[in-house]
């Protein structure tokens, strides 16, 4: 059996600048499905939607979405070493079809356990993620606009549906690996 690695990820939100990305470490023998669960926390989404990573067209996701939308390709249960074991390999990770959030996934290095370290972590990233159910980027946009923006005619409408102003700089890097050590 091979000595467990460490992979460094970089996920990077698509269409949205400047960039919403989140840098962050796991154990190269997960599975896809808690590397989902990962993306879901080091983002900040509530992993409300259906979810799929793309290996080149080899789609990976639940074995429910497989058999009914896809058809064929691997189940998430997969051990992610399986597939990545080289530092560059990208896929591409799409969280919520209807909003379509795109996300790119680079596997940016490949080291060794760090003894007393807690995996996963996440050691960098900027910004605030989108809302949940905003309208994928464009909506995210509307958002943004009328937060900066008192006089904005649906700025009260987002106020009430948000419950607070988002701050689209927002990061909290403390508060990711809290939520990542319960994972």
């Amino acid at each position: 059996m091979a000595a467990k690695k460490i992979y460094q990820f970089k996920v990077t939100l698509r269409g949205i600048r400047p960039p919403i990305w989140r840098r962050f470490q796991v154990n190269s023998d997960i599975t896809f499905y808690k590397l989902h669960r990962i993306i879901q926390e080091v983002m900040g989404w509530a992993d409300y939607h259906l979810h799929l990573f793309d290996m080149d067209g080899l789609i990976v996701t639940d074995a429910e979405t497989l058999a009914e939308v896809w058809g064929e390709g691997i189940n998430e249960r997969q051990r992610i070493d399986e597939f990545l074991g080289r530092e560059g390999q990208k896929l591409r990770y799409q969280y919520d079809f209807g909003d379509s959030w795109e996300h790119d996934l680079l596997l940016e290095k490949i080291l060794p356990v760090e003894s007393g370290v807690h995996y996963p972590r996440c050691i960098k990233g900027k910004r605030a993620c989108p809302p949940e159910d905003c309208g994928g980027i464009w909506g995210y946009m509307d958002i943004i606009d009328a937060m900066a923006n008192e006089n904005h005619p649906e700025r009260e409408e987002y106020l009430d549906w948000l419950g607070e102003k988002i701050d689209p700089e927002e990061f909290d890097l403390e508060d990711i690996n809290r939520e990542l050590a319960r994972l």
